[in-house]
């Protein structure tokens, strides 16, 4: 048993639910959050657990959720920001209500609980912030690019989080899953699809949206050992601060990086020729 707190959001299903039984199995100290009771009984009963409703999309909900978390165990030493949805279509097929839908839970939501959590972390000289964002975050797909563009967005504040944190002796770690066996690619939970869909994309958001049921729970990666792999770099000495998981994530990202290297090559003399 360790005295280490643990915030996990979206902890009722998928690599929240996974990371919340890996650090409980560790014996460590877990507020384990989700949009309703009934998603966290899965997770039992124990002094090392805390539990609580939460929608990381209200504000005043959050402040006083971490209050009463602080409250119960003194303080919080892990915030891992899980909880997030998926959007499936075209740009153009995206509305401006699914638009803001993602942004409220996937940004909006980490900068809550973020906001909400930093101060314990601050006043303790110490912390670690993980944000899960995706390869999606990294290198976009098509059907998915508002969803990417969310999870941009928190490989962005990541980074900056990094810098502004680590003199705080506070660290943040950004994770980058591949296509991992939970339920991101599921209509019926996490995965919501534009009600209006265009003819003109067939071939590119059509095409993934006829792709991914047969996906669905086919995906290479195993939540488990990604649960696993967190705890190590908790552990870490100097963990760090962008993580890929997955065989894919590896692939994708070395193909991304070696189509900016030639483009910038490419494009070298023009690039530079822009300074006074």
């Amino acid at each position: 048993m360790t005295d280490r707190v643990w915030l996990i959001t979206g902890a009722s299903r998928g690599f929240g639910a996974e990371i919340s039984k890996a650090v409980l199995a560790a014996g460590e100290k877990l507020v384990a959050t989700a949009r309703t009771m009934q998603g966290l009984e899965h997770l039992g009963t124990n002094g090392s657990l805390f539990t609580a409703v939460l929608d990381v999309t209200d504000e005043p909900q959050v402040k006083d959720v971490v209050h009463a978390a602080v409250a119960h165990f003194g303080h919080v030493d892990v915030l891992v920001n899980n909880a997030g949805i998926s959007l499936l279509g075209a740009l153009e097929e995206s509305s401006a209500d699914e638009v803001e839908r993602l942004y409220r839970t996937n940004v909006f939501g980490l900068l809550n609980v973020t906001r909400a959590v930093l101060p314990s972390m601050r006043q303790r000289r110490s912390g670690h912030v993980i944000n899960l964002s995706s390869i999606a975050g990294y290198s976009a797909y098509e059907g998915f690019g508002v969803y990417s563009s969310t999870k941009f967005a928190v490989e962005g504040l990541s980074e900056a989080l990094h810098i502004e944190l680590r003199p705080l002796g506070i660290r943040v770690t950004v994770v980058e899953p591949g296509f991992f066996r939970t339920d991101i690619l599921d209509t019926t939970k996490s995965l919501i699809e534009t009600a209006a869909q265009i003819g003109d994309y067939a071939e590119t958001a059509g095409a993934m949206r006829a792709a991914v049921p047969g996906y669905n729970h086919r995906q290479p990666g195993n939540p488990t050992k990604l649960a696993e792999a967190l705890l190590q770099v908790v552990n870490a000495a100097d963990p760090p601060l962008r993580l890929p998981l997955g065989s894919d994530t590896l692939a994708r990202m070395a193909e991304k990086n070696a189509r900016i290297e030639r483009e910038t090559s490419t494009w070298r003399a023009l690039a530079a020729s822009t300074d006074f």
